[in-house]
């Protein structure tokens, strides 16, 4: 297992496990990282990903980004 930060763009990822506090997992959870799902890498600039996640984008910084392994 690695952190997201280190896929390459336009990789297609599956989450295994996501780490953090409670309300962390959760908010994550909310916004489409679940373990078992498939994310795209859209772009990354110095740590800061931009994600498919099924039909939406998100923007996650690099620290929130080290918390889902893949």
């Amino acid at each position: 297992m690695m952190p997201l930060t280190m896929a390459r763009q336009g990789e297609r990822v599956t989450i295994r496990k996501i780490t953090g506090k409670d309300e962390v997992r959760q908010h994550l959870a909310e916004l489409g990282f679940v373990v078992d799902s498939q994310v795209t890498v859209v772009s990354q600039l110095a740590g800061n990903l931009i994600l498919q996640v099924k039909d939406s984008r998100i923007a996650l910084d690099k620290t929130m980004a080290n918390r889902i392994m893949i």
